[in-house]
């Protein structure tokens, strides 16, 4: 009987300096949120992490990044998915002092598949 455990994929549009602080927690973990960002929030798919990534971060921070992992199944169930707009444009809304305890349930690596500038 195998012990692995349901993985949901998520994604994560991020920007340059965001991206370098995942890459000093050796891609396993996401940073703490600054003050002003009461929440953390992965996305349900690749296409609308691009549209954040390239139509966003680009304009604020010169680049953008799309990247792509794993997260316990059970553990998400917490969070609802939350429709930020169109049928697709979904997300989970992770409180800023829950993120620790998020990061805990990252199955593997945080992986960049897009990159934009």
């Amino acid at each position: 009987m195998s012990s692995q455990r349901a993985t949901t994929t998520l994604w994560r549009p991020t920007g340059p300096e965001e991206l370098e602080l995942v890459r000093e927690l050796e891609w396993r973990a996401w940073p703490p949120r600054l003050p002003e960002q009461p929440i953390f929030y992965p996305v349900l798919n690749e296409d609308y992490a691009v549209r954040i990534a390239r139509d966003w971060n680009v304009k604020h921070s010169g680049a953008g990044f799309v990247t792509r992992f794993e997260v316990d199944t059970e553990f998400l169930s917490r969070y609802p998915v939350q429709r930020a707009g169109g049928e697709t444009i979904l997300e989970l809304w992770v409180p800023a002092e829950e993120l620790d305890e998020f990061n805990a349930h990252i199955v593997g690596r945080i992986e960049v598949v897009r990159e934009f500038r």
